[in-house]
């Protein structure tokens, strides 16, 4: 038994993940190799390894001929008598090649071929191994900064974290560990290059995903998330069981859920909403936690007038309209918003526009859809959005 080249294999098979198959396979055709610097051709060289003693024989199966022409491809009558006492002319006969009698070139090509096979299957192990986890969540450990580059690393390869997927108000400090989202990743002669994120909403729902067992057995679905990272996200979450609390399940007992996922974000600050098929409704939940008096939403084209009490227009539309904007991106709708006194001479804010005295105007229930708010306002925010 070739104890050596066992523990050898095996050691290579649970650190680098490669089959012993694979490993065979890299041998042979490094003996073949040598084989064919040795002698110069190879095509009847063939290989024998025993894959549970690792013992291997290398043979060249050669014609049987009066005179030889070819000593590679060809062993005389008299010769292979020797060997065989039975054998005939046209016969073919399989000659041990002793592998020890390679030149040193020969023994250094069938070294390389092994490496060169062992470093592709690892870098196509890594690839695999990465590219499963594309569009998802993992933690890595801080490295160092290449240029305005973070390198992050997985494991067992180095992530690249683009100075556009950093967070600006986060400073990651190295061996600190972070969780990012990988982006994309590429399969070069290097191995596999990854890209990751701090900033993509994914990133968000992926987390509840992890921290909420409702999010991740499908109980609860995140219908829609808002994020500008680093300061505030909206997500609108909807319930499949009506017994379930789509936004308590993400908000967890005293916020345990909600504020895991605060702190790995750095202090962002998360609303979480209840997402609803009438855009009216849904528009009013995006604006939390502004109140509003009414909301005239167009599904047609996708627009809406909100209207709001005069002291809750600052808080509707945001600090730098970021309530507003995250509003408009969560439901995709353009929001205009006006404050109560804003509205009366505004067109188009106006009730009566929308109302006739005995029923709903005809048009607006064609092409547009209204929700009034049951109690007075109590919340102000205002500001059109794309």
């Amino acid at each position: 038994m070739n104890k050596e080249l066992m523990e050898a294999l095996d050691i290579l098979e649970k650190e680098k993940d490669i089959s012993k198959e694979t490993l065979f396979d890299a041998i042979e055709n490094s003996l073949i190799t040598a084989c064919k610097n040795h002698f110069g051709k190879s095509d009847n060289v063939r290989v024998e390894i025993n894959r549970d003693t690792c013992d291997f024989m290398v043979y060249a199966d050669k014609t049987v001929v009066k005179e030889v022409e070819d000593p590679v491809m060809e062993i005389s009558l008299a010769d292979a008598k020797l060997i065989d006492p039975k054998v005939k002319a046209g016969a073919v006969l399989p000659i041990e090649v002793k592998s020890k009698e390679f030149g040193r070139i020969a023994t250094q090509n069938a070294k390389n071929v092994i490496l060169q096979k062992i470093r592709e299957e690892e870098r196509s192990v890594l690839y695999n191994q990465y590219y499963g986890k594309e569009k998802d969540v993992v933690t890595g450990i801080v490295q160092r900064n290449v240029g305005k580059n973070v390198s992050i690393n997985l494991g067992k390869v180095d992530a690249l974290l683009a100075e556009n997927e950093q967070v600006k108000t986060e400073v990651l400090k190295p061996t600190e560990r972070v969780k990012v989202y990988i982006l994309e990743v590429k399969d070069t002669t290097k191995g596999p290059k990854i890209l990751v994120s701090r900033t993509h909403p994914e990133l968000v729902k992926r987390l509840f995903e992890s921290e909420v067992t409702e999010v991740k057995d499908g109980t609860v679905e995140i219908k829609s998330i808002a994020r500008e990272a680093g300061s505030r996200t909206k997500i609108a979450v909807w319930s499949n069981n009506p017994e379930v609390d789509a936004v308590g399940a993400c908000v967890g007992m005293n916020g345990s859920r909600v504020n895991m996922i605060v702190d790995e974000l750095r202090g962002e600050k998360i609303d979480i909403i209840n997402w609803d098929e009438n855009p009216g409704i849904l528009i009013e939940n995006a604006l939390s936690p502004a109140k509003v008096v009414f909301v005239i939403a167009d599904g047609d084209e996708k627009t809406a007038k909100v209207v709001v009490p005069d002291y809750q227009l600052s808080l509707a539309i945001g600090k730098e309209g970021q309530n507003a904007r995250l509003a408009a991106r969560l439901t995709g709708f353009k929001i205009d918003i006006k404050s109560e006194t804003q509205a009366k001479d505004a067109p188009g804010f106006r009730m009566e526009d929308y109302y006739d005295e005995e029923e709903y105007d005809e048009e607006y229930e064609e092409g547009a859809e209204e929700y009034i708010d049951e109690e007075p306002a109590a919340d102000t925010e205002a500001a059109p959005e794309e």
